[in-house]
């Protein structure tokens, strides 16, 4: 009470209060009545003929707990935030990990380790049985968090006791354990400093060279914390479910290494494996890998910025016309992104287009109406139907899709904007011109009315779920502020390397197959929604517009599968982390093994175009080779008519005399000059032709084609 009188709330005044009371009653009960107070005295006294010591304290104890609880007694108490936040068994967990965090935090100062290993499970013991004063200790420490804070909460699972407990526990997957592994970087990198990792493979190294992919994991922790030995559940299961190695890189965390250094570590150490073919963990290097990336949480935003450089190289190379592209990864597996590093409050019209297509309303069903229901819970107006919402307003009954739909197959890709952040605008948009409607309707008013409502006003689920239990408004302000550092002023609106989100549809027609798996209570489910929303889209516009220029290869528009571009699966009454706790929250097992199964599925998928592809090419390859001599005799023209303006007039005329000659002979010789022909495939003029002696090989065709159409523009000549 007294840092309330005084003004100040601080830790210290607060000591001083407790440490005065303590005092008080200290010197009271030395120095004053041994019975206390004459009142208290007297008291004492008319208890002690009814009742026995023990009854005393007991009934004194549950007068306290009364007292402590009256309003939750008569019903005047506030009501529960956490009621129908999550489903039980993700509750449970989160209870016991806000035990372990505030345990660990009141614990952290200690500065002998082993005394403060023990205390910290000492005081999370302490706090399972004070639920509620837990939270509140975790809700002031999350009020000033610092990276300390940060990284003793998401680092305590490697703590030796919680190790010890985690390893009994956790199901055994593979009878080798992860190998700490350094990958170099390549020679186009502007650091040197090879990037550490661990190897995860149910097998000796040797092995490895039997093995042509792998999964290459970058593990999440806020850009600031946790190693790949954090995730030992995820990743032990995985190798042991799969057969394949996954890398996972334990690379340089903020503010130390502050953005793009994690970004540019990761991109080195998947060009380091393309180029080197895998040689670089332990695999053959015949044959260049096929490679699954992975990430959660802060790793989903570095897994997909990476795939985005990647993409990016591949088109600048391309461009320059550098044989050595960099060849993207066969697909994406993202557990509960964060795409978006600027935190906003309000979905925008764009935001909700994508989450509300019908073509995801089976998926996004549940998400879907709690994010249009929060303006009737506040007031407590009825639900709205099902149906509502569905027909954008100024279309007429039986209007085809949506205008933004529209709008993306007119117009084409459309270029990156900072709607699909949720970032406040920077520009004006198109849709916004000056209001002419007044003066057509003949009124003098000038004041401002509301635009009609395209979709019903909804917020961002960081503010939605603001009192998660997991991931907090205040912990991801400490995290982008210590990811972006203090030397960065990126652009919100237009980085996409910071905010995959904001991603160029460019890039995104080439993205790789993404899975996507999230708690639909999770902070950053709108992450997930929108990217994936907008690969769809992307993908199916640049579907349409090459299938309406008739390329070949390409199937009707009718044909375009959307399970191709990107799979979302939204967990219900769950939010972020799931994976990382599976011995508190045993259906996120399932989960793992269903993210192994997908990896499975793009390795496969990636394998069974390859063949496909090979197939095709040696198809092109046997009808090249089985061309008729047809082809053939124009070609032969064309080069001799070449060498013919560069011969000299005699030898044209002695040409002239043996072509006479020649014609005489076949004219006498009909037999002779077609078993010639049928002979060798040709005329015996393209025999005993020059230029033909002159070709290294058959087979070339469509290079001796345009040796003939280029010879006559460029002047070229064979040499006597």
């Amino acid at each position: 009470m007294i840092d309330h009188v005084l003004g100040k709330p601080s830790v210290k005044s607060r000591r001083l209060q407790v440490l005065a009371v303590l005092t008080f009653w200290s010197f009271y009960l030395f120095k004053g009545n041994r019975h206390g107070p004459p009142l208290v005295r007297r008291l004492s006294k008319i208890s002690s003929r009814a009742l026995t010591t023990w009854q005393t304290v007991v009934f004194t104890m549950m007068y306290l707990y009364a007292a402590r609880n009256f309003s939750t007694l008569v019903g005047l108490a506030s009501p529960e935030p956490m009621a129908n936040m999550y489903d039980a068994k993700y509750f449970r967990a989160t209870w016991v990990l806000t035990a372990l965090d505030a345990g660990f935090w009141t614990a952290m100062k200690i500065k002998r380790k082993w005394i403060r290993d023990i205390a910290s499970l000492v005081f999370s013991v302490f706090y399972l049985a004070a639920a509620e004063r837990a939270d509140e200790k975790v809700r002031k420490v999350r009020g000033a968090l610092t990276v300390d804070h940060l990284r003793v909460s998401w680092n305590k699972g490697t703590t030796p006791y919680l190790r010890a407990l985690q390893n009994l526990m956790r199901p055994r997957f593979t009878r080798w354990p992860p190998r700490a592994i350094r990958i170099p970087r390549p020679s186009t990198s502007d650091y040197k400093e090879p990037v550490s990792g661990w190897l995860y493979f149910d097998g000796p190294i040797s092995d490895l060279e039997h093995v042509n992919g792998m999964i290459l994991d970058v593990p999440g922790g806020g850009f600031v914390a946790m190693d790949p030995r954090c995730n030992d559940d995820k990743l032990f299961a995985w190798t042991g479910k799969t057969g394949l190695p996954v890398l996972s890189l334990d690379y340089k965390k903020a503010p130390e290494f502050p953005y793009p250094y994690a970004l540019n570590e990761c991109f080195d150490v998947y060009t380091t494996i393309i180029r080197s073919k895998g040689r670089c963990i332990g695999m053959s290097g015949t044959e260049t890998p096929k490679v699954v990336v992975t990430g959660d949480s802060a790793g989903g935003n570095l897994a997909t910025a990476m795939t985005l450089m990647i993409i990016e190289s591949t088109i600048s190379r391309r461009q320059a016309s550098i044989q050595t592209e960099l060849p993207e990864p066969v697909g994406l597996v993202l557990l509960y992104p964060g795409l978006d590093m600027n935190i906003g409050n309000w979905m925008s019209d764009e935001q909700m287009s994508l989450i509300k297509d019908r073509r995801m309303r089976v998926t996004n069903k549940d998400y879907l109406r709690r994010k249009s229901m929060q303006y009737n819970d506040l007031v407590g107006t009825p639900h709205q139907s099902d149906d509502e919402d569905d027909e954008p307003v100024g279309l007429a009954p039986g209007a085809k899709t949506s205008k933004l739909d529209i709008d993306v197959v007119d117009s084409g890709l459309r270029s990156p904007q900072p709607e699909y952040s949720h970032a406040n605008r920077q520009t004006w948009a198109k849709s916004q011109q000056p209001p002419t409607s007044i003066s057509n309707q003949g009124t003098k008013s000038i004041s401002h009315r509301p635009e009609p409502m395209r979709t019903r006003l909804a917020m961002a689920s960081m503010i939605s779920y603001f009192n998660d239990r997991v991931l907090t408004p205040e912990m991801m302000r400490a995290m982008i502020i210590l990811y972006v550092g203090p030397h960065n002023r990126p652009d919100f609106s237009q980085d996409y390397l910071l905010s995959p989100i904001l991603a160029p549809d460019i890039l995104l027609q080439k993205f790789p197959k993404t899975y996507f798996l999230t708690g639909e209570r999770d902070p950053l489910v709108d992450d997930t929604v929108i990217f994936a929303g907008r690969l769809r889209r992307v993908k199916q516009a640049f579907h349409s517009q090459r299938s309406s220029q008739g390329m070949r290869g390409l199937k009707d528009v009718t044909d375009f599968d959307e399970k191709d571009v990107a799979e979302v699966v939204l967990i219900p009454g769950i939010s972020h982390g799931f994976t990382q706790f599976p011995s508190l929250y045993p259906p996120a097992w399932k989960l793992i093994d269903r993210c192994a199964r997908w990896a499975m599925d793009l390795l496969h998928t990636a394998e069974a175009q390859a063949k496909s592809e090979e197939r095709r090419l040696s198809q092109r390859h046997h009808v090249r080779n089985e061309s008729s001599g047809d082809e053939d005799r124009p070609l032969e023209i064309n080069m001799t008519k070449m060498r013919s303006r560069t011969i000299s007039d005699e030898a044209k005329a002695k040409s002239r005399n043996s072509e006479h000659e020649d014609d005489e002979s076949g004219s006498n010789k009909p037999d002779s000059s077609s078993k010639k022909k049928n002979a060798n495939g040709m005329t015996g003029f393209g025999h005993n032709s020059k230029s033909f002696v002159k070709l290294d090989s058959s087979d070339d065709l469509l290079g001796r084609r345009m040796q003939g159409l280029a010879g006559p523009l460029t002047g070229a000549h064979d040499e006597d």
